[in-house]
């Protein structure tokens, strides 16, 4: 079984999407802690990742360049649009983000969920 780390940027293939979820196959930032991803539960919590760079003004999230996310194109990620998934639904690894992008996501959801 996969063993995603807290910080990669993966593809999953996601089921089609009910309303504004997100859906299809895109990528996704993996947030669940390495102890928990590395334990027997089969899930691990995400943050969907958009191109649309529209969504990088909204208050948490985080803008990723190209070089930073190993995507073909500059994202964003969405810290409003969080899954628990099941890792088999985790295709192809693209990379880690830099530790200071992590940490903007770290305080992005901190942010959303008022911790």
């Amino acid at each position: 079984m996969v063993v995603p780390q807290r910080g990669e940027i993966w593809w999953a293939d996601l089921s089609d999407p009910v309303g504004s979820e997100p859906g299809y196959r895109r990528p996704v930032l993996v947030i669940q802690s390495n102890s928990f991803n590395a334990s027997e539960l089969k899930t691990t919590i995400v943050a969907a990742i958009t191109s649309n760079l529209r969504l990088g003004n909204a208050p948490g999230n985080v803008q990723l360049s190209k070089t930073a996310s190993g995507l073909k194109r500059p994202s964003v990620v969405n810290v409003t649009q969080l899954l628990a998934i099941d890792r088999s639904l985790l295709t192809e690894r693209v990379g880690r983000i830099p530790v200071s992008s992590m940490n903007l996501v770290t305080d992005g959801l901190r942010l959303v969920l008022a911790l």
